[in-house]
């Protein structure tokens, strides 16, 4: 009896949170279209890839096999031709002005070193403020000149670091064992699920209890007998069966517009997106339970937003970061999510390839779990 009283109450509780979301005008819209926006729009944006990389070029030997890397380099879909220069001091005032990213430099008798067998040595001058346009930039400029002329040697050049020289190796060949058609978008839309469930199942939650502290409405809660885990589950329980909805949606959006399916089980997915809702919705709470009003649960979540989303591998490697910053992955959820599900959604992983992940998520998520109630004062 005591069991079943337990469960009509809670779920009282939770039609509770349900009518609050409906008779919110701004939230169910929002509900269904953040997703839409998000995965129609974020994945074009979110492109790594380094275009539109303005070089200059000196061409010292005038012949026609300079012309031909010339063309090349013209016709090149990274590049936008800036142009043949009559000089290195030309081409490189061009770049300290910022109209133009990287020199091209073609020795004289260029063409005739080819034809003798020997190695001409060929300048490519890269602006490295921006140290990944300047390196992207001489890496395709690199397999150009590869391509084009197997003796040429380069002689690499970053306009604010020391040159060194780098002899081409032309017997290379690449072998992509996943995303064999290297779709930048097969890479980010599993991490855009992530952007979607933290924002929804993060946010939302935070603005729940402070809400209805502005409102007046906590005190009619706080002087009945629901208990404080019972108050905190009536609270999750509807993000995560908004989290089931969004993911939902995230997954046939990336099937409808990109023709994006998972390589691995669905199930996991749904079971990972799960435990990261419990984490978010929990924490939402936590920071709920602390604050006073709603511009402060913001700004204090927002804050801690910002720092799991930069810290969880998303758009940077976690082994590139220093070692003081790679050791908050341990404790980041948001690290094991991504690093989850990009395991079943590319390479097609199984449950021992993130058994770790899911476990780790698992123990976070419980521990935030716990500590919202706890954090949770009921003053009757």
């Amino acid at each position: 009896m005591f069991n079943v009283q337990r469960s009509i109450m809670i779920k009282y509780l939770i039609q509770k949170e349900f009518l609050q979301i409906r008779r919110n005008s701004f939230l169910p819209r929002l509900i269904l279209m953040f997703p839409i926006v998000i995965m129609c729009v974020m994945p074009w944006v979110m492109n790594m890839e380094v275009k539109n990389i303005v070089v200059d070029v000196v061409d010292d030997d005038r012949s026609t096999a300079s012309q031909q890397l010339v063309h090349q380099v013209e016709a090149s879909n990274y590049f936008i031709f800036g142009g043949q220069k009559a000089s290195y001091d030309e081409a490189l005032t061009e770049v300290e002005q910022g109209d133009a990213d990287v020199i091209l430099v073609i020795p004289p008798h260029y063409e005739r070193d080819l034809v003798r067998g020997e190695s001409p040595q060929i300048l490519v001058a890269a602006n490295a403020v921006n140290g990944t346009k300047g390196a992207m930039g001489s890496a395709y400029l690199t397999q150009i000149i590869a391509s084009s002329s197997p003796r040429a040697t380069l002689n690499s050049k970053p306009l604010t670091l020391n040159s060194k020289p780098l002899t081409l190796n032309p017997q290379l060949s690449t072998l992509n064992l996943y995303n064999k058609n290297l779709n930048y978008k097969l890479f980010m839309i599993p991490a855009l699920f992530a952007i979607v469930m933290m924002l929804m199942t993060g946010f939302l939650p935070t603005l729940n209890i402070v809400g209805e502290k502005e409102a007046g409405t906590i005190e009619q809660m706080n002087v009945t007998p629901v208990p404080k885990w019972a108050f905190i589950l009536s609270k999750l329980i509807p993000y995560w069966l908004i989290a089931l909805f969004i993911i939902s949606v995230c997954l046939l959006l990336a099937w409808l517009v990109y023709g994006l399916t998972p390589a691995g089980s669905i199930v996991w997915i749904y079971v990972l997106a799960m435990l990261l809702a419990l984490f978010f919705s929990s924490f939402g709470l936590i920071i709920s339970n602390y604050s006073d009003t709603m511009q402060q649960a913001i700004f204090v979540m927002w804050f801690f937003v910002v720092c799991i989303l930069l810290l969880s591998g998303l758009f940077t490697p976690t082994r590139s970061m220093p070692q003081l910053a790679y050791l908050t992955t341990y404790v980041n959820p948001m690290h094991y999510f991504i690093d989850a599900i990009r395991t079943v959604y590319v390479r097609g992983g199984n449950f021992a390839d993130i058994a770790h992940q899911v476990f780790a998520l698992l123990g976070i998520g419980l521990f935030m779990g716990c500590w919202a109630v706890w954090s949770y004062k009921k003053n009757s």
